[in-house]
């Protein structure tokens, strides 16, 4: 571990087992891209390449089941978002938590679709019973594909809110805490040049 250590443990953990910039731009499947991938900017904490790679990275969660990590990282490329974050918030959808997602994009996808007013309370199941398993089985994925499409552009666009909106929330504590402490020397030094 290096000898670097910030004020915050979330900080030294992503430090520690985030792979270094040297380490990718050795990687051989990097190559081709490593002088655009690891460019500075694109691995800082700014207020405009947190939210980026925090909505990034939910989109690619939710659009992608498999590769969402790659995804969201090439997508950080030309948004010039946190490459790390980006990748790191994909893991909201990982294996032990995809059957909850699946579920909830159905429903997503039902209700955002509103089957059921389009052919009438109970139509839908009539029809489930008049046609093949395979036929219902090919409706239920649609249904479930376009309730991830709709998770992806929520959750990023939410994300990117909630990113910014806490970014500027850590900014404000800091700049007052730096005020407070600022006028807490500067009553100390008018105190003790008084006496």
């Amino acid at each position: 571990m290096s000898s670097i250590r910030s004020k915050t443990w979330l900080a030294d953990t992503l430090r520690k087992y985030m792979p270094k910039r040297e380490e990718m731009a050795r990687n051989k499947y990097l190559a081709p891209i490593a002088h655009r991938f690891l460019s500075p900017e694109l691995w800082r904490f700014t207020r405009r390449s947190v939210p980026r790679g925090v909505a990034l990275g939910l989109f690619a969660a939710f659009i992608v089941p498999l590769g969402q990590i790659f995804l969201a990282a090439f997508l950080a490329l030309p948004a010039r978002a946190n490459v790390p974050l980006s990748a790191a918030v994909t893991f909201v959808t990982n294996p032990f938590t995809f059957p909850f997602w699946v579920v909830v994009a159905k429903e997503v996808g039902e209700l955002t679709l509103n089957i059921d007013a389009a052919v009438g309370p109970g139509a839908a199941e009539q029809l489930a019973d008049d046609r093949g398993i395979l036929a219902t089985s090919f409706e239920l994925a649609g249904v479930t594909a376009f309730g991830f499409v709709t998770l992806a552009i929520v959750s990023s666009a939410v994300g990117y809110l909630l990113a910014s909106f806490f970014w500027r929330f850590r900014v404000a504590r800091k700049r007052k805490r730096r005020l407070r402490l600022l006028e807490a020397r500067l009553d100390k030094r008018l105190g003790t040049s008084e006496t």
